[in-house]
């Protein structure tokens, strides 16, 4: 197999360290083990973010992701540890992590979690009419 699943994040320089603006990635195929059944979870994760002077690298975020397939976790341990895992790698501005688990008997699951830089304040939303 050429690539392997790793918990290695990689960063590279942000082109506009100047400007706040928004990054979103779409992960339709998350997966990670019940740690009560063992059985599969599957879910959609929205990571958005405004970097600050990383960005990170998405070929790195990939196998990073893959690298939860045989983890047996809960859904609010396995967000907020990557969360974590994703801010300490780029020290964003701002980063929201959103993971969006399909049906397990009967119930879904989303989970949300934020962290942001200390001093930073979301610029006000332009209205247009």
């Amino acid at each position: 197999m050429p690539s392997k699943p790793s918990k290695d994040l990689e960063v590279f320089d942000n082109p506009q360290t100047e400007r706040d603006y928004t990054i979103r990635i779409r992960i339709p195929e998350f997966t990670c083990l019940c740690p009560k059944t063992g059985q599969p979870d599957f879910a959609t994760l929205y990571l958005d973010y405004v970097p600050d002077k990383l960005c990170v690298e998405l070929k790195a975020l990939k196998m990073y992701i893959w690298s939860f397939r045989e983890e047996g976790v809960f859904h609010e341990a396995i967000t907020n540890s990557m969360l974590d895992d994703l801010f300490n790698a780029c020290q964003p501005r701002f980063m929201r992590l959103t993971a969006d688990f399909n049906v397990r008997g009967g119930v879904y699951t989303k989970v949300v979690a934020e962290r942001q830089q200390e001093n930073w304040q979301a610029p006000t939303p332009v209205q247009l009419p």
